[in-house]
């Protein structure tokens, strides 16, 4: 059983002991913490906050379970069903709540779940109002309502189309481009809520030739689930006996987008983002940002027209706040997020499926050349594991020195720039493990890369 709690939410596994999983008790006080704290930061006499889930087994057990936790605390819910995180994020500001609840464990396989958490603009909360939950938590400092004050439930069934409705309203969403090029689509909704709102965006752009897998949302993931190569090797197949143009895969709660190729290759996880930036920034000169993690290929095409790119500290909200900060046309990460203000402020593969579908109408091109017009750059994820007593902060202060001369960037561990190629350090905040991350213009250098500063490391370490 896992139990992790964090300033981004609470994630663990069904099952257990209370404290030891996410176990009933567990999400009744989590959920109370945040309710509590979202009756502190209102000036709301009466609150309401929207629930959505993803498609998990445990999903249905949980909804009900943080829907009568609020209800005690007096605040009303807004209960959507079966909906992605971007979905839940917009009902958020349209509905003009106090905050959201998504009950989703993303990638993470069907034994998990977790409760994700909003703020009154459909933006996950911020590292002080994430420990002031856990603050709240910890102390169980929350107090419920009378009988003359519970709160009140309400459901919202078609959210989802409302969702869509937007998508088909942006700007650079050209629904007669898509028409025209008359695609054949494939995807994988991976058994959750992606299998009930793709193919209805799909309809809703124009696309007639819809080739599904994994559309019921069972919670019982054909695969698992986070969208990576290794695990898309039926995408790849169907690409090829349905002959389909692009195909696209999606996590259970729908905020990352993977991309397929027309021959079944993978476009690449990482080039989600370009690729789109690429398109909005033909149309509009902006500036960018992503992750210290993220493909160098996103600043490349940036600059190309004429902008500038920005690296922000790993996680979905330090991206959107330097977002804010520069005024950003588009930003995301390179795990396939795609966040585009003039949507929302939130990771949104259905704004990704329209606006990418966009791009490739427009290119008059197969997906795999368009893929091929991009800068070619490999990542290799590595990690080194140090014993306890090992002062890990002491040892990226010394790669820091060691490397002064190089562009280093630490808002978030250790990054290094050079000409051709990076690697990033980062540090977990859990165990004596360094994560190394490094790209350059081959794999064989990228791992050639990661070596040379594993060998540094642990000569610095003594290990």
């Amino acid at each position: 059983m896992t139990l992790i709690k964090s300033i981004s939410g609470i994630r663990g596994t069904i099952g257990g002991k209370p404290g030891e999983g996410l176990s009933p008790l567990d999400v009744v006080k989590y959920t109370s913490a945040y309710g509590e704290w979202a009756k502190q930061n209102t000036n709301s006499q009466k609150l309401k906050v929207v629930v959505g889930r993803d498609a998990r087994i445990s999903g249905k057990m949980i909804d009900q379970l943080v829907c009568g936790s609020l209800m005690g605390l007096g605040i009303d819910v807004i209960n959507i069903g079966l909906a992605s995180t971007p979905t839940t994020e917009m009902a958020v500001i349209d509905f003009k709540a106090d905050g959201g609840l998504i009950i989703t464990a993303s990638h993470n396989p069907k034994q998990w779940n977790a409760l994700k958490l909003l703020n009154k603009k459909g933006e996950f909360l911020n590292a002080a109002e994430g420990e002031l939950v856990l603050q709240i938590a910890d102390n169980e400092s929350f107090s419920f309502a009378d009988v003359d004050n519970l709160g009140t439930i309400a459901s919202e069934n078609n959210y989802n189309t409302k969702h869509i409705e937007h998508v088909l309203g942006l700007q650079y969403v050209d629904i007669e481009a898509i028409k025209a090029a008359n695609f054949t689509v494939a995807f994988d909704g991976i058994n959750s809520v992606g299998g009930i709102i793709i193919p209805d965006l799909l309809n809703a752009l124009g696309v007639k030739n819809i080739r599904g897998i994994n559309t019921e949302p069972t919670g019982n993931f054909a695969h698992t689930p986070e969208p990576l190569p290794e695990n898309l090797t039926q995408i790849s197949s169907a690409m090829l006996e349905h002959k389909a143009d692009v195909g696209f895969v999606v996590d259970p709660d729908v905020d990352r987008l993977a991309i397929v190729n027309e021959d079944g290759s993978m476009f690449g996880e990482e080039y989600t983002l370009v690729a789109i930036a690429d398109y909005l920034l033909s149309k509009q000169t902006g500036n960018t940002v992503s992750n210290l993690s993220s493909t160098r290929a996103l600043r490349d095409v940036t600059e190309k027209h004429g902008g500038e790119h920005t690296a922000a500290a790993v996680g979905e909200v330090n991206v959107v706040t330097q977002m804010k900060a520069i005024n950003a046309l588009i930003g995301g990460e390179g795990n396939g997020g795609v966040i585009y203000p003039d949507s929302h402020y939130g990771r949104d593969a259905l704004v990704g499926i329209g606006l990418f579908l966009t791009h490739l109408a427009h290119s008059k091109m197969k997906c795999s050349e368009l893929r091929a017009t991009y800068p070619e750059y490999f990542i290799s994820k590595n990690k080194i594991e140090l014993t306890p007593d090992i002062d890990v902060d002491a040892i990226l202060e010394k790669m820091k020195e060691k490397y002064q001369n190089e562009r280093v960037n630490d808002i978030d561990g250790l990054k290094i720039d050079f000409t051709e190629e990076w690697v990033h350090l980062r540090k977990s905040n859990t165990e004596p493990i360094i994560r190394i991350y490094s790209e350059s213009k081959s794999k064989a250098k990228a791992e050639q890369l990661a070596q040379i500063i594993i060998n540094e490391i642990k000569a610095i370490a003594n290990i």
